[in-house]
């Protein structure tokens, strides 16, 4: 239980770190615009594929994994 305690704060560390990545190479759906409501083209949807998919999809299990490791800490 002890290296729990002592790994834990380095894990969720890491994690964060990827997770912050993870978001800030996904591109932006939205522009400055859009997000106050004054864009004309919200209806413009696309499929992603290739390293844009894999980042969104890392992006979910990472923010999972993080609020995990966030549980685990405060039963501990």
């Amino acid at each position: 239980m002890e290296f729990l305690n002592n790994i834990l704060p380095i894990i969720q560390l890491i994690l964060s770190l990827l997770l912050i990545a993870a978001i800030l190479l996904q591109q932006s759906g939205a522009s400055v615009g859009g997000s106050f409501g004054g864009g004309s083209d919200a209806g413009n949807f696309y499929t992603r594929r290739g390293l844009e998919k894999f980042l969104f999809y890392a992006t979910i299990v990472l923010g999972i994994l993080f609020a995990l490791t966030a549980f685990i800490a405060l039963i501990l």
